[in-house]
């Protein structure tokens, strides 16, 4: 195992070195060691179909940073022979610029493959060892995915080959790897929707997700990740298969974590779902819940908590929103914003509400219908006629402009 991580880094620390002396640094030890390994090629790449573009690549390199060292010889004195010698120079430094950009792609492509290979095979142990290793090759391929700053085709082919996200799915219940597994599928849906939706939407991911969402935050944080991926047709999905339930039911989890994770959920429901979504919602005493979260040491009224002692009725509206809609402004520096993230149930029942009134899934004249309704769950829900008028006039005063 040792061996193979060391191996890894030395093709991490090639990479890197090719990335130098593509950012112009065509003389020194970060050039010596790609004509190093182009001098062993023979016996280190000869062997690998997929190595031969590289193969090429380190020929034209060698050819290049020596034209570079001969340049000047034969052209004569003078200022022409000079002018010549240089502009040669500045070309062949160029070329060697390309080429090391190009041997990067191609030894990033060969880290990629082995770090998958080694993925799936770690996931399909069934001996049980090498969680850690999985651990660590998961946070590796998440980290690669989400730092990909255009579609990969031969990253997509690799992961294909290697069948990486039916091994990943297959290990969402493990507590030993299920985290990492988690992050990954989020982080395959967000590299190619195209390709890796239609498996979580069709396959057993959502399911364990939701499953193993009351254990850690983190299947949870995935399936809001997810929602706001794949939007709508999730959401219905979810719906469909009747796992709602079980989610507004972490909204009573002992772990604050998963709490505010399933507040966040709903929220994305509300904004995204259906009319018979948001139904399903109200119908498991989400507004009781919401308001139980609310009263809670960790959530309050969100004019309450930003107004200042000696100008607590004046509140601005801007912060007022933008606590309303803390997952919608992940950027907004308002101190009211602030104190939502401090605070995560503040004004939940009135957060809610924006969202099903700014919401795709519901025509205007649902939205008027179940505003109504919140409304009229809020008043049953109630513990007392102060929270009953505080908590009202934040649903009605959230969604004026």
């Amino acid at each position: 195992m040792e061996e193979e991580e060391d191996f890894l880094k030395v093709l991490q620390a090639l990479r890197d070195a090719a990335r130098r002396v593509e950012a112009g640094e065509d003389r020194g030890p970060a050039l010596h060691a790609l004509l190093a390994l182009e001098a062993g090629a023979d016996d280190l790449l000869a062997g690998d179909p997929n190595l031969s573009a590289l193969r090429r690549l380190l020929s034209r390199l060698r050819a290049l940073s020596c034209s570079v060292e001969l340049c000047g010889v034969g052209e004569g004195g003078g200022a022409v022979g000079y002018l010549r010698a240089r502009c040669r120079r500045c070309a062949g430094r160029r070329g060697i610029a390309r080429v090391a950009g190009a041997v990067a792609g191609e030894i990033q492509a060969w880290i990629d493959r082995e770090t998958i290979a080694r993925l799936v095979a770690a996931l399909r142990r069934t001996d049980g060892g090498g969680a850690d290793a999985a651990r660590a090759l998961l946070a590796e391929l998440e980290a690669r995915l989400l730092s990909v700053g255009r579609f990969d085709a031969r990253l997509q082919r690799t992961l294909l080959q290697h069948g990486v996200f039916a091994a990943v799915e297959a290990k969402l219940g493990d507590p030993a790897v299920g985290d990492g597994c988690a992050a990954a599928v989020l982080a395959l849906v967000r590299f190619n929707k195209d390709v890796f939706v239609g498996p979580v939407l069709m396959g057993p991911a959502v399911g364990a997700l939701v499953a193993a969402a009351s254990e850690s935050p983190a299947p949870l944080r995935a399936l809001n990740g997810l929602v706001a991926a794949i939007r709508s047709p999730l959401v219905d999905e979810l719906h469909a298969r009747g796992e709602l339930p079980r989610l507004v039911a972490l909204l009573c989890a002992p772990d604050t974590r998963v709490r505010a994770l399933a507040l966040e959920f709903a929220l994305r429901v509300g904004y995204y779902g259906r009319k018979e979504v948001v139904d399903a919602l109200l119908a498991e005493g989400l507004v009781k819940r919401l308001l139980c979260l609310q009263r809670s040491h960790l959530g309050g009224s969100l004019e309450d908590a930003d107004a200042s002692p000696r100008e607590k009725p004046g509140v601005n509206g801007g912060a007022f929103l933008a606590g309303l809609l803390p997952w919608r402004h992940p950027d907004n520096d308002d101190g009211a914003a602030a104190m939502a993230s401090r605070r995560p149930f503040v004004s939940a029942v009135a957060r809610f509400a924006v969202q099903v009134e700014i919401g795709e899934g519901l025509s205007p004249r649902e939205k008027r219908a179940m505003k109504l309704e919140i409304l009229r769950r809020v008043r049953e829900a109630a513990v007392s006629p102060a929270e009953e008028a505080t908590v009202l006039a934040e649903v009605l005063w959230g969604a004026t402009p």
